[in-house]
């Protein structure tokens, strides 16, 4: 609401209508885009909030909306006003009215009983949506004006109350744009608006949709073929019935998740786009279809003025940039276009013989094509602002173009009309497009909105899209207008707009989009009823064989049969589907349902007696449930399942442990019962095995991991004190000595011991690294042999590093002198025992006792090209500057004719803040408070700057924008003589800066900073070293050889004033990135 803004949350109540005076000014279809309705208001019962009865505009409902109100004013007494809005509170079919969002203009009035002249209106233009659905005014008029009866408004205390509304197609709501236009729209993934303004653009260009349908894309990738995705698009425009997804058009062009929210040029992307269809179309039989429809001519020129010679070019053109500023109509942009620039003066042209000659450089159009593309400049760099800038001043275009002048030879009528207008909304950092296009060029405009398709009209598509803030009936909001114009030449529009209907679509892509429609329903049903299904995941004892670990199987590992079963199908119906998908008799297979235990372990347990119940009893209602299949001999299929008994029996699973080999083997499962001896089990692996009679074997229990008990075979099982149904017992020779381990207790001890590492190059951040099994207990130096031999290095030669927390990359050394193992090592900084273990590595060119202790001094080098590369420095705590210096040598390339010698500065701010001496030890490097802007640098001393006459000393100098707190740039010293005038150190000066012409450093400005403040040099002064030293210091000396280890920060330095020289700017804003499309 304007004025006094309220949520109105009193009780309202509808008001008296009489049938005389309620009425509508357009035909009553709910749809349309705007109406007309007046109301009376009888103020006799006008007490509380009051609404009028809807008025339907774009399926909305639209009310009067009347509250008594007080005027505020201040020092005065309070007075009844009327407060007047328009009111929408639409509720959608399933009864909440959220999410929706509709922009609407509207003038609201009260009606003149005597003259229509006399009434008195009020305009507002608001985008509603459920937080904000009233709009209007809290004070419309005093109360005693609207009861004066001279002023014409009131009869038996009663008022007529108007609005007319015109409104967008809302967002939100249930729009059927097919029903309401024939066309549908195009959902937006995020920002991808102005893409979907481009791909409406170019399938009404019916002849593109065309050749576009005809493409080959039979055998291409359909996650990759941007042909194919352009296809389905166009296809589900011609023949769907609600707005077109694009999600499958961005992933072909390679796209990730964040680039669909990521605002792209209109230009750029349609340009892109149409490149990648012309580069497949070669070779086809459409090959040539997109030069044909939009490649037009243009000739580059130069005339010689005053002697017969010219040179042209010819080239082609798929689109027309147009400079708007200061344009007030396209035509005066293509006369701008084409008018002629002179070159004369300096900027003459060379004629080669005939010398320098005064010319005119321009353009001529040669030939206009079908399809003209106009892009309107409205977002240029503004370079007082230093930034891009939208132009929002009234450009105006008409419906018919004649462009017959600006041609050279015209051999055509070169009328064009009106086809497409590309509107942008917002500024340059963003903002949102729509199109209106009239697809047959009868004058009937559509404007699509993204999802949502509406009738417009002329005044809409094209007068309200001028931009400007001429209109001041606020219809417009002053940052809408056009973008890119698309025109279609009159003489040749049937064939442009070829009427296309489904059967000029090739077969082959309709089988291929219907099948594509029908798999996509019948995933989405499956998503619909996953409620009502849960996966079964299934193993035989195949994976046990073979598996070293705990347990029986890793099933992260095992690949099980997945099973997808409705949950309340009976243990039977599983057992049935499970039977007949292995090829099996459902007597033949028996099902373990794997049940996790209280000690970690999971085990299978029996369901024997449980074949009635439904799967998600069974499973305990947790998904997946895994199962264990117990099948029958293949070789031997009559022996039929060994019989079991549940509440006689247990089942007991078998393994051998080889002490030779260190190899844990899966045997079989058997069935025990209490009176069963523990040691009858020692048959099964003799048989299994093939071992003697006389071979001494010792029986474990694999408890959990880490843990196994020995067990006395002499026992019978009812005399053990736990025995549960899947139980695993490990077998093995007691007569041998393992080279590992000598116990299966000894061999779990060690399993549980064991860790999976990733090792990865520091320096390399693509490296995938590799992985070895360690054991936890390991030190330090035994770790660093392992990754010795993988790496073939020396332990002493590798260091190694802890991941970041927050990152994927290497944090801080660890010291070779760690005293704990790795299982210290990984919870020292917080990588739990189950989380993945990873580590970096480095190789060194010097022990890692060496390295570690030194100082690791890190700086930056500045070469001759005032190129920064980062130096990483390993030296002696106790060395100096200058052995510092030779360290840094190892790692640079001088200049062949360079002096060889370097110096070390400490900058701060862009400003060099210290310059050491060579003698200076490394400890008295005191870093600054602000590390962020704190950097040493390391570079070659110019040989001017190594032979300092008695009157020659060192200036520090630095570059800045407007403030000399806006420093940039790499400062530097520069040698001066005393008593040196300004011009010539500039001209020296100009020699140091290989990059910038003579013109740009004549705008350089020179100034003398001292304390903070500037002083502007002139011409005529000349240097001083006593205006580069403080009075604060009476030991002050200027800098040289002598005196050369000082502290900068405080004293006079030379400023040169200059603006940042901005980058090579597009119109790209902060939040776009050029349009790639990866995929071929």
């Amino acid at each position: 609401m304007l004025d006094n803004d309220v949520d109105m949350e009193t009780e309202k109540k509808e008001g008296k209508v009489e049938e005389d005076v309620m009425e509508t000014t357009e035909q009553d279809e709910p749809n349309k885009s705007s109406g007309t309705l007046v109301w009376t208001l009888d103020l006799s019962e006008f007490n509380d909030t009051t609404f009028s009865p809807p008025l339907y505009v774009r399926n909305l409902p639209w009310r009067v909306m009347c509250i008594p109100r007080s005027s505020n004013a201040a020092g005065s007494e309070r007075k009844p006003t009327l407060g007047f809005f328009l009111q929408c509170n639409p509720i959608d079919v399933q009864g909440n009215n959220n999410g929706w969002s509709c922009y609407a203009r509207a003038t609201l009035s009260i009606l003149s009983r005597e003259k229509p002249e006399n009434d008195f209106n009020r305009r507002i233009n608001h985008f509603f949506y459920a937080k904000e659905n009233d709009w209007g005014y809290s004070n419309f008029m005093m109360m005693e004006e609207i009861k004066d009866p001279a002023k014409g408004f009131i009869k038996d205390n009663k008022v007529n109350l108007k609005i007319e509304v015109a409104a967008d197609a809302p967002h939100g709501v249930h729009w059927d744009s097919k029903k309401y236009t024939g066309y549908v729209g195009l959902k937006n993934q995020g920002a991808t608006c102005y893409m979907n303004s481009v791909l409406q653009t170019l399938y009404f260009t019916s002849q593109l949709r065309k050749a576009v349908y005809k493409m080959p894309t039979d055998g291409d990738d359909v996650n990759k073929s941007v042909a194919l995705a352009l296809q389905r698009v166009f296809y589900e425009l011609q023949t769907s019935d609600c707005a077109v997804a694009t999600k499958k058009l961005t992933k072909s062009f390679g796209w990730e998740a964040l680039d669909s929210f990521m605002q792209h040029d209109v230009q750029e992307f349609c340009r892109v786009l149409l490149d990648h269809m012309e580069n497949k179309m070669k070779g086809t039989c459409v090959e040539g279809t997109i030069p044909k429809l939009l490649e037009g001519k243009v000739c580059s020129y130069i005339s010689c003025m005053n002697v017969d010679y010219e040179s042209k070019r010819s080239e082609s053109f798929f689109d027309i940039q147009l400079n708007i500023k200061g344009k007030r109509t396209v035509i005066e942009s293509f006369e701008d276009y084409i008018t002629p620039e002179i070159l004369e003066g300096d900027n003459k042209y060379d004629a080669g013989t005939y010398g320098l000659q005064d010319a005119k450089k321009g353009t001529k159009f040669q030939k206009f094509p079908p399809v003209l593309y106009l892009q309107l400049m409205r977002f240029q760099y503004d370079p007082l602002m230093d930034m891009n800038v939208k132009i929002n001043d009234r450009y105006e275009f008409p419906e018919t173009l004649d462009l017959n002048e600006f041609i050279e030879n015209p051999t055509d009528n070169e009328k064009f009309s009106l086809f497409a207008v590309l509107v942008h909304s917002g500024d340059n950092h963003g903002g949102h497009y729509v199109a209106y296009i009239s697809p047959k060029l009868d004058g009937k405009w559509f404007k699509f909105d993204d999802d949502v398709v509406s009738k417009s009209n002329r005044t809409e598509a094209i007068e309200n899209n001028f931009g400007g803030s001429e209109d001041e009936s606020l219809n417009v909001r002053h940052c809408t207008n056009a973008y890119m114009l698309v025109y279609i030449k009159e003489s040749q529009k049937d064939d442009v707009l070829t009427n296309i209907i489904d059967d000029d679509i090739p077969i082959n892509l309709t089988s291929f989009f219907e099948e594509e429609k029908r798999e996509e329903a019948l995933r989405r049903k499956e998503k619909q009823e996953a409620h009502l299904y849960m996966s079964v995941e299934a193993v035989t004892d195949d994976p046990f064989h073979g598996y070293q670990g705990n347990d029986l199987l890793n099933w992260t590992t095992a690949r099980p049969s997945v099973y997808r079963v409705k949950k309340e199908s009976s243990v039977r119906d599983m057992e049935e589907m499970i039977a007949d998908n292995m090829g099996y008799q459902v007597d033949g297979i028996r099902l373990w349902v794997f049940q996790s235990r209280a000690n970690s372990t999971i085990r299978p347990a029996p369901i024997e007696n449980e074949r009635e119940k439904t799967i998600w009893e069974v499973a305990e209602k947790e998904t997946p449930l895994k199962v264990f299949i117990e099948t029958i001999d293949q070789s031997n299929p009559s022996k039929g399942l060994m019989p079991y008994k549940r509440d006689e029996q247990n089942i007991i699973f078998l393994k051998y442990f080889d002490v030779m080999t260190d190899t844990m083997y899966y045997l079989t499962h058997v069935f025990l019962s209490p009176d069963s001896c523990i040691g009858d089990v020692f048959q099964h692996a003799r048989d299994k095995i093939g071992l003697p009679a006389n071979v001494p074997l010792a029986l474990y229990e694999e408890v959990h991991a880490g843990r196994t008990d020995e067990l006395t075979p002499t026992k019978l099982l009812g005399e053990m004190e736990e025995v549960f149904d899947g139980d695993i017992w490990v077998i093995q020779r007691t007569d041998l000595t393992g080279k590992f381990h000598n116990t299966v207790d000894d061999y779990f001890r060690d399993l549980n011991n064991r860790i999976s590492v990733q090792f990865c190059d520091k320096n390399n951040p693509a490296d995938p690294g590799f992985h070895v099994v360690l054991n936890q207990k390991m030190t330090y130096n035994e770790v660093a042999e392992v990754v010795a031999n993988c790496i073939d290095s020396e332990p002493n030669l590798i260091q190694f590093f802890k991941p970041q927390s927050h990152r994927d990359i290497a944090g801080y050394a660890i010291k070779s002198h760690f005293e704990g193992t790795l299982k210290d090592l990984f919870m020292s900084y917080g990588q739990r025992t189950k989380s993945p273990k990873k580590l970096f590595y480095l190789r060194l060119n010097i022990a890692i006792s060496e390295l570690e202790s030194k100082d690791h001094f890190r700086c930056t080098w500045l070469n001759k090209h005032r190129e920064e590369t980062v130096l990483s420095l390993y030296v002696a705590k106790n060395v100096t500057i200058s052995e510092l210096l030779e360290e840094a040598k190892k790692q640079i390339e001088l200049s062949p004719d360079g002096s060889a010698k370097l110096r070390l500065l400490e900058v701060y701010s862009y400003r060099i803040h210290r310059v050491f001496s060579n003698g200076v030890s490394y400890h008295n490097i005191q870093p600054s408070m602000a590390q962020q802007t704190t950097c040493y640098r390391v570079e070659e001393i110019p040989v001017e700057e190594t032979r300092l006459g008695p009157k020659d000393f060192l200036i520090p100098v630095a570059h800045f924008h407007q403030t000399i707190f806006q420093c940039f740039n790499h400062p530097f010293l520069f040698k001066v003589t005393e008593g040196e005038a300004l011009q010539s150190v500039r001209t020296r000066m100009l020699e140091r800066f290989k990059d910038i012409s003579e013109k740009e450093f004549e705008k350089y400005k020179f100034s003398l900073i001292t304390h903070g403040r500037m002083t502007p040099l002139n011409d005529d002064f000349t240097f001083n070293s006593t205006d580069f030293i403080t009075n604060v210091d009476k030991d002050t000396k200027p800098i040289t050889e002598a005196h050369l280890d000082v502290f900068l920060h405080s004293r006079p330095w030379l400023g040169l004033e200059h603006a940042l020289k901005p980058p090579k700017r597009s119109r790209y804003t902060y939040v776009e990135k050029p349009v790639k499309i990866h995929n071929q």
